[in-house]
């Protein structure tokens, strides 16, 4: 069955969040995403936070950039997440958006390299292993965790373009699809999924979680035309969905179908009512999907 989740987009105040996540595991949200987008809000802060405040609840967060982060850092806060909230945590990793990494002087010359040596490695610190490694960007001398977790977690991917979706079938456990993806486009990422998987030799289950651009309530087409099309008629086809419970889930069912284990509603960033928004997908979205 495909999981179901919503967004807790960053351009909320982080003190709205322990309402919003204590909605979510009150209504029986499955998953709740987290972002770590410049410069808004920690990832991993607010995922212990929601980890913390909540019994039951998924927590994902999509994405952490890379260039950011020390890989071992990485691995010790994954670790360390893990290890407290066992079976509730989605890390998600990525290669940051360029003119950000810019504003901070992390950008490199070769994103794809980089995520390519990043993932590497913290798969191999989280699965227990002592990793020394000089790459272009990632060195590490006999390097291990202390306190890895008991099994090693499932680490994500985010990618878009088909060189960046296919390092993820060859090097991640998981991949996550940025809204806007269409069903098409979901196809078309598990075809390069496998290619990856195929030339490194992977087997086993690879997971693909896709947001989805969603509005429900009043002015709900103004707003997701507002924020996917400004100045047109409506909203570009399969680019995001605006309606009722019904509608929603019929566009969460034409991604799952094309090979979406996760679907995750994405609300426009002038959510009127987030508490609102993650209850709507648990109690009247969720029923209604197979």
């Amino acid at each position: 069955m495909t999981a179901l989740g919503a967004v807790f987009r960053p351009q909320l105040p982080p003190e709205r969040l322990r309402d919003v996540a204590r909605t979510a595991e009150e209504a029986g949200l499955e998953e709740l995403w987290l972002w770590e987008d410049c410069f808004f809000e920690s990832g991993i802060a607010a995922a212990a936070a929601t980890l913390a405040w909540t019994q039951r609840l998924r927590v994902g967060v999509g994405l952490l950039p890379v260039p950011l982060r020390n890989v071992a850092l990485t691995a010790m806060e994954a670790a360390t997440l893990h290890r407290l909230f066992p079976e509730r945590v989605v890390l998600g990793v990525g290669h940051g958006v360029q003119d950000w990494m810019a504003q901070v002087g992390a950008r490199v010359d070769s994103p794809l390299t980089l995520l390519r040596e990043h993932l590497t490695a913290l798969r191999a610190l989280l699965h227990r292993e002592r990793v020394t490694v000089q790459g272009r960007y990632v060195r590490l001398d006999d390097v291990a965790l202390d306190w890895p977790p008991p099994t090693a977690p499932a680490v994500f991917a985010g990618a878009t373009g088909p060189r960046s979706v296919r390092l993820t079938g060859e090097t991640a456990d998981g991949t996550i699809l940025e809204a806007g993806t269409t069903p098409d486009g979901v196809r078309r990422a598990r075809a390069l999924l496998e290619e990856g998987r195929a030339a490194a030799g992977r087997t086993g289950r690879h997971h693909v979680t896709v947001y989805l651009h969603a509005a429900t309530g009043p002015g709900a087409e103004s707003r997701l035309r507002a924020a996917l099309a400004p100045g047109e008629d409506g909203v570009p086809p399969g680019l995001g969905v605006a309606g009722d419970a019904a509608a929603c889930a019929r566009a969460v069912q034409r991604l799952a179908d094309a090979g979406a284990g996760t679907v995750v509603l994405q609300p426009t960033a002038d959510e009127p009512d987030p508490e609102g928004f993650v209850r709507f997908v648990a109690r009247q979205v969720r029923p209604l999907m197979p």
